[in-house]
């Protein structure tokens, strides 16, 4: 047998109990169907972004100088000033600035010590104000994350069970066609005799 949409519109029109049914049926499927929810949260937030709009000036000037004061550069350029520091105030024949033992390069270094040491701090400080904002945005975005699965899950949750109505449904309406194919083949065979005893 063809399904045409001929025939489907005609089959509609020969049962429009059926037709109702159907869409009484479908009505409320669509009514117990859960719409998504989907939660409004606060916009995504650049944590580095944040963190750098709210520098001072003194801020930005320790992390300059506790940048510059890690790195290999710094340790090279120390280290070349103060060997030539001491060779040309050792051999220095006209004029030594800092005789030996070298009191003025250690109050230099003292001196410097004593200043980076803080700038040091107030950038590692910032930093770890910096690490509890990006741990705190980690889980409120670890939250929205677990609360928008939560809701899919739900979501898909009620789909599954609207599937399986769909289904058992369709069951039933196949054993019902079933026997409805049954009860044809039954009546045809009754008339079959029927007819060939008229021939």
């Amino acid at each position: 047998m063809e399904t045409t949409p001929q025939s489907i519109t005609t089959t509609a029109q020969q049962n429009p109990r059926n037709t109702e049914h159907l869409k009484h049926l479908l009505a409320e499927m669509y009514k117990n169907f859960p719409q998504f929810k989907h939660e409004q949260h606060a916009p995504i937030v650049d944590v580095n972004k944040v963190a750098d709009d709210r520098l001072t000036f003194g801020q930005k000037v320790a992390d300059g100088v506790a940048s510059r004061m890690g790195s290999w550069g710094f340790i090279i350029t120390q280290a070349t000033i103060m060997v030539f520091w001491i060779i040309l105030n050792i051999i220095g024949w006209a004029f030594q600035w800092d005789r030996y033992p070298f009191i003025l390069l250690n109050l230099a270094m003292s001196a410097q010590a004593a200043f980076a040491t803080p700038l040091i701090m107030m950038s590692q400080n910032r930093q770890s104000e910096k690490d509890r904002l990006t741990a705190q945005n980690d889980y409120q975005t670890d939250c929205k994350g677990e609360e928008e699965v939560r809701h899919i899950m739900e979501h898909l949750e009620h789909q599954d069970a609207l599937i399986l109505q769909i289904v058992q449904q369709l069951q039933e309406q196949h054993q019902h066609i079933e026997v409805q194919h049954q009860e044809i083949l039954a009546m045809l065979s009754k008339h079959e005799p029927a007819m060939d005893q008229e021939e």
